[in-house]
């Protein structure tokens, strides 16, 4: 497991560490998510999301801008993604729950970026098959999110890369292979299909301005590792005559272990989506917690909640209520509630969210092709 010692990493690979926003912030250059720009959203969404108010989403790059195309009449395009690696875990979904509500929100389409083909670049032990086999299954936990299906499009960029080709490749004339390097950490032995995939991630934000003939806004709710590839984005935007994207970045949900964020390659710790709800009932009464070592030094010293996955979950999801929030919170420092009590409100929630999802998964197999891209995008005529 992660250690809370470990130095930070955050790079669209690899997540490590504790890890520290604020100097995120400053190191990748965005700007921080301030009360004005909260009160300039509820303008339009009415009472805040969740992960606005409690700064779940915390960073941005253009936000300002976009709402105010929006305030001019403006409308934006959304787009955000996934690296089909494997199932679907919560901690994938913290930004699709707050895309939905954008979504709602503004009225808005969405392209949903399915990037097999980075999988199938970076996994020696993947086949294509697998990397879109992949995207079809995971497709299944984005269409029971509840995308509007008549606004939501998602692409596979292995069989959809008609629609995409014609973008990377304006996009990559004006990237270099230093900059590749530089940007990415990309390295002599890598294959060259790495070097050339920032061009097919950064496509999908240009595909409505295709569409419409001119350029359209687009607004990428994502979690912060992968700013990269749109700091790459927003350098060539304005040179193939397209508006830069702004983007607006979450915070990890952390795993049940102790420290780093959740990840598939520590099950144990992993609650995916797919997971029997009695065997993620199991998973978070295993979890780590910032309780003391005994019921009686906690009841007099109180708990850590601020290092407890378990308070995290309920902060990031799984608790809407702030007041109920802060209760658990104090009651949790103050010693009055211990380690098990905390694991079983949580375990209720997740068994019951589980549930649900599933049942929409199973639905959705129903559903999920008209999702997809039916045509290619192309500005050329046959």
């Amino acid at each position: 497991m992660a250690d809370f010692e470990e130095e930070m990493v955050v790079t669209p690979w690899k997540v490590a560490g504790k890890i520290d926003y604020e100097k995120l912030i400053k190191q990748f250059g965005v700007e921080p998510l301030t009360d004005e720009l909260l009160r300039r959203l509820e303008k339009f969404t009415g009472r805040l999301h969740l992960q606005l108010r409690r700064k779940i989403f915390f960073s941005h790059r253009d936000l300002d801008w976009i709402l105010t195309l929006y305030e001019r009449g403006e409308k934006f395009v959304l787009y955000t993604g996934r690296g089909p690696s494997g199932p679907v875990h919560i901690g994938h979904i913290v930004p699709w729950i707050f895309t939905k509500h954008l979504q709602e929100a503004f009225d808005a389409k969405l392209y949903f970026q399915m990037t097999d083909d980075e999988k199938f670049l970076i996994h020696d032990d993947f086949t294509l098959q697998k990397a879109v086999s992949l995207t079809y299954d995971n497709a299944l936990d984005v269409v029971a999110v509840g995308f509007n299906p008549e606004k939501t499009r998602i692409i596979s960029d292995v069989r959809h890369i008609e629609s995409l080709y014609h973008l990377a490749l304006r996009v990559s004339r004006h990237i270099t292979y230093s900059t590749i390097k530089a940007v990415f950490g990309i390295g002599e032995s890598d294959n060259i299909g790495l070097s050339f995939f920032p061009a097919v991630q950064a496509a999908p934000a240009f595909l409505e301005s295709v569409l419409a003939g001119k350029p359209v806004p687009c607004l990428i709710p994502a979690a912060i590792d992968q700013d990269p590839y749109w700091r790459v984005t927003r350098d060539v935007a304005p040179k193939i005559g397209f508006y830069k994207p702004a983007q607006i970045h979450s915070r990890f949900l952390p795993g049940l272990g102790k420290g780093g964020k959740m990840s598939a390659s520590q099950p144990e710790t992993c609650i995916f989506l797919t997971d029997p709800p009695e065997v993620a009932e199991k998973k978070v009464m295993n979890a780590f917690t910032g309780g003391r070592p005994t019921a009686e030094e906690q009841r007099k010293l109180g708990g850590l909640p601020e290092i407890c996955p378990v308070h995290q979950y309920l902060f990031f999801l799984f608790e809407e209520d702030d007041e109920k929030m802060r209760r658990l919170w104090e009651d949790c420092k103050g010693g009055r509630i211990l380690c098990w009590e905390c694991k079983e409100i949580l375990a209720a929630k997740v068994k019951k969210f589980l549930a649900e999802h599933q049942r929409k998964r199973s639905k959705a197999e129903k559903t999920v092709k008209k999702y997809f891209l039916s045509k290619a995008i192309t500005p050329f005529k046959a």
